[in-house]
């Protein structure tokens, strides 16, 4: 039988059984351990809305057992907007990726962000402390208080004196959308003191970076990103101890932001190659950022010191005449797909940001944003060269820096 205690309970066996196993075969096997016992290769996908039970007092303690902890019953599964089997495996396995208790699984990256907010509001806390640049909709959804937070904005340094009693979270990204800026976690991590910090780990993945292995209590990613990595999910998901896991399946069972359990399946299916696929494209990205900071045509470069395969640049002429040049790379929002794909930030991902602190964040309108793929570097780098061709203008002075 297929459920979500079964999946838990196995995986529990191999993590509590031998030595931890490395980053590769975890991202293999996690959340998939109990497969073979079952007869089963490939994890089944439930789609079921709901589950019969004939014993109603059972199932009612079940379900006032996780009204008060949001802990995830035993047992058979109840009802589709609780939890889901398929997804559930999907959590462990990110959740053993990230080097946390849980994992909890939302319909997109925002309804993940969205429920942390609700669930440090619904205790008093509505005060967030954040470092610019985040990503343009997670800065919205804080300056804009629409889920009645209130933000105070500064830079690392200042987190500390940023701090209030109702202070319900602290919130990076690094490396940061678009400009790539890093912070240094550690440190960050201390200065909240008690105050959780959160982590948007969307662009670095575990893969090049475990914020809860440097003091950060929950890791957001948008799970449409790299964890998918094919362009066709769109999921959002917290890591995180297992306390703050039953606020989290509460909210998301209170406002009803699940994820599909197709969904649930694809991410887990796109796990399995996820150190693979990011090492690659890393790859990829690190040449293209060498050609890119040696090239008149550009002005700087922004590439991170973890690696990646993302990267920001600034161009001297028009960039908009960059993005209407290429034609291998897909000019489109999003990232972390397969193929490589190519956006204005200023017109786009972070139009949404008042301009005047879009500037500030770092975010100029010359800027591109470049997700890295993993088609091959020499043809990469000739439609950026073309597409560079396009819009060039060359300045009398220099080549452009790369910043590392």
């Amino acid at each position: 039988m297929d459920s979500a205690s079964a999946s838990t309970h196995a995986y529990d066996d191999v993590r509590t059984s031998g030595a931890p196993r490395a980053l590769a075969t975890e991202a293999v096997h996690a959340g998939r351990d109990d497969l073979a016992r079952q007869g089963l290769h490939a994890p089944p996908i439930d789609l079921s809305t709901t589950y019969p039970s004939y014993d109603s007092r059972a199932e009612a303690a079940r379900i006032d057992a996780f009204a008060t902890t949001g802990t995830e019953p035993e047992g058979p599964p109840v009802y589709g907007r609780l939890g889901n089997p398929t997804v559930a495996r999907f959590e462990t396995a990110l959740a053993r990726l990230e080097g946390t208790e849980s994992a909890v699984a939302f319909a997109s990256g925002m309804a993940a962000l969205s429920a942390v907010l609700l669930a440090r509001a619904s205790m008093g806390l509505r005060h967030v402390v954040a470092v610019r640049p985040l990503y343009g909709c997670s800065d919205h959804l804080l300056t804009a208080g629409l889920l009645g937070s209130e933000v105070t904005w500064t830079d690392p340094a200042g987190i500390a004196d940023a701090l209030r009693p109702d202070t319900g979270l602290v919130m990076v990204e690094s490396p940061a959308n678009p400009t790539l800026a890093e912070v240094d976690v550690r440190a960050v991590a201390h200065a909240c003191g008690s105050v959780p910090l959160l982590v948007d780990n969307t662009f670095a993945t575990p893969v090049l970076q475990r914020p809860a292995q440097q003091g950060a209590r929950l890791v957001l990613h948008s799970a449409t990103k790299y964890l998918g990595g094919h362009g066709d999910v769109l999921a959002g998901v917290v890591a995180c101890d297992e306390e703050f896991a039953g606020r989290l399946r509460q909210i998301r069972f209170a406002t009803g932001g699940v994820l599909h359990p197709l969904a649930g399946y694809l991410l887990l299916r796109g796990l399995s190659t996820l150190p693979v696929r990011v090492r690659a494209a890393s790859a990829n990205a690190a040449e293209l950022a060498r050609r890119l900071a040696a090239d008149p045509r550009v002005a700087r470069v922004h590439y991170p010191r973890i690696g990646g395969a993302m990267i920001a640049f600034e161009v001297h002429g028009d960039p908009h005449e960059v993005i209407a040049g290429v034609r291998l790379i897909t000019p489109a929002v999003s990232l972390g797909s397969v193929d490589t794909l190519i956006q204005h930030p200023a017109s786009i991902s972070h139009r949404i940001v008042d301009a005047e602190e879009r500037r500030g964040a770092g975010v100029s309108d010359r800027l591109l944003r470049l997700s890295v793929g993993l088609e091959d570097v020499e043809d990469l780098w000739g439609d950026l060269d073309g597409a560079l061709g396009a819009g060039e203008t060359v300045p009398l002075s220099g080549r452009g820096a790369a910043t590392v």
